[in-house]
């Protein structure tokens, strides 16, 4: 079953690709020549450098190799999904394109050479030719008569004739006219948005504010900020200078205490260890606080536990800890769960004071079920980016409870953010990354 997916998936894939070479190789090149064959160059060794990128993070290539292969693989990975939007949006540009261009009045060719007032030639015949051709034999007549249609065929081509000649070529064919040019228009679109998308996620996240009403919260801490960080994606194209980005927004927020709800690195402490460094400058009043997400179980989860706690960053591995005002909570990433280190709500709330009010650190939305069963009051998650890549939300969407903000599931509020980084392009379209700065406020106030 599982390879007859696959098998599937590659088809689709296979095909997409294929309509994309028609339309932006193909049919913008009048003939096979240089511009074919380097076209066709990009259309297939672009998902050659995607796939070879994803392998090579997934997989633990030397570190050297996967920076090497991640910004072309990945960038390709969204250039692609607009270049093809946009070339299905030319499917309905195409024909009406066609149309205006046949409405448009064909220029009269004037005959290259004639003057109307110039006296028209004429050819005289031979009269001593004439003469012989009438003592010929028969069978040398006939040979004449070819030889004079041949003539007249010869002299009718001559310049001079008042027959008018067939103008000349002057452009590429309609067809391939309307081809370049939706083609360099969906080309120019793909740019532009991947173009800007990129660069709103390299200048770093934007600071979002969102005061959340707690009922058991009190008067006393009415007006206390959580910096909520998420999915910031150290790797192979994220790196510590990104990291300092995040920290210097974090601690411009002046927060009480700061949560990192998961999904902080792609790849191994030996490789990102000195990107995360920046990690270690983050301050607030309460201190700095970390659970794992599911990128953190394909990276040794065990192993960045112990580097965020050098870090000064307190793991809640299942764990609770008490505030002086309320219950501070976070639960491992369900994938985890795999390594049987899966999330534990009971471990880390089942013996709690229900009076007091409760957040809890869970990078995963679809786990606020558990947390409306355990009486929290506030669950904070991150994971979706918000969809990332438009139209990449309507099936995040579907995946997830809620795909950003706040949403209230019985007694209980969630709290998604669309995360600091990105995962595979360093792009988002219709999702800018953000740092949320949750401001606690007392209904007893």
């Amino acid at each position: 079953m599982v390879i007859v997916f696959v098998v599937l998936v590659l088809a689709v894939f296979g095909g997409l690709h294929w309509y994309v070479w028609r339309r932006m190789v193909r049919d913008t090149t009048a003939r096979p020549g240089t511009a074919r064959r380097v076209g066709t160059a990009l259309v297939v060794g672009g998902p050659f450098l995607m796939f070879a990128a994803i392998a090579s993070e997934r997989g633990g290539a030397p570190f050297w190799l996967q920076q090497v292969l991640a910004w072309p693989g990945f960038l390709w990975m969204a250039f692609s999904l607009y270049l093809l939007l946009a070339l299905l949006v030319g499917e309905v540009v195409r024909p009406l394109l066609r149309r205006v261009l046949e409405r448009r009045p064909t220029p009269a060719v004037e005959p290259v050479g004639v003057r109307e007032d110039a006296p028209v030639r004429t050819r005289v015949p031979d009269l001593e030719a004439e003469s012989t051709s009438q003592t010929e034999s028969s069978s040398g007549s006939e040979t004449g008569t070819g030889a004079e249609t041949g003539a007249g065929a010869e002299s009718g081509a001559k310049p001079g004739s008042a027959e008018t000649p067939e103008p000349a070529a002057t452009g590429p064919s309609r067809r391939l006219f309307i081809s370049r040019v939706v083609g360099g228009a969906a080309a120019a679109a793909a740019v532009g948005t991947v173009g800007y998308g990129t660069y709103g996620v390299l200048r770093g996240p934007k600071v979002k504010r969102v005061t959340v009403p707690l009922a058991k919260l009190p008067r006393s801490a009415h007006g206390y900020r959580i910096a909520v960080v998420s999915d910031v994606h150290l790797g192979p194209v994220l790196g510590r200078g990104f990291a300092q980005k995040v920290v210097d927004t974090i601690n411009s927020t002046q927060p009480d205490l700061i949560a990192v709800v998961g999904d902080l690195v792609d790849g191994s402490v030996k490789d990102l260890g000195p990107a995360a460094a920046p990690l270690a400058q983050l301050k607030a009043r309460h201190g700095s606080f970390f659970v794992t997400g599911n990128h953190e179980y394909f990276s040794g989860a065990e192993e960045w536990v112990a580097r965020v706690r050098e870090l000064g960053l307190r793991p809640l591995e299942n764990a609770r800890t008490e505030l002086a005002d309320f219950d501070l909570a976070g639960v491992n990433d369900v994938a985890g769960e795999d390594e049987g280190q899966g999330p534990d709500f009971v471990k880390a709330l089942g013996d709690r004071d229900r009076s007091r009010a409760c957040v809890l650190l869970a990078h995963q939305p679809v786990q606020i079920h558990d947390s409306v069963d355990h009486g929290v009051d506030l669950q904070l998650s991150g994971h979706t980016h918000g969809g990332q890549l438009w139209p990449g939300n309507l099936i995040a969407d579907q995946a997830n409870p809620t795909l950003a903000g706040l949403e209230w599931y019985g007694d209980t509020q969630l709290y998604v953010s669309r995360g600091a980084g990105a995962w595979g392009p360093p792009t988002r379209v219709g999702a800018p990354s953000d740092i949320t700065v949750v401001e606690l406020a007392s209904r007893q106030a």
